[in-house]
């Protein structure tokens, strides 16, 4: 599954963990995206789309 939001375009971004001893190791911050099923144009589409997104209320889920 792709890891980018077809709404907002959000996908993982780079990090650092830093522990308290500031040893910094890099990571990766992925957002939370789920496949759902979308009203586009009044048809039905599956999309992937971050939670923030369905929580804003920019989809209409079918």
């Amino acid at each position: 599954m792709s890891k980018v939001c077809t709404v907002c375009g959000k996908s993982p971004a780079a990090g650092r963990n830093v522990s308290h001893s500031h040893r910094v190791t890099n990571r990766i911050i992925r957002p939370n995206i789920q496949s759902v099923h979308v009203v586009i144009d009044g048809t039905v589409k599956q999309v992937n789309v971050c939670t923030k997104c369905m929580k804003a209320g920019k989809v209409t889920r079918a």
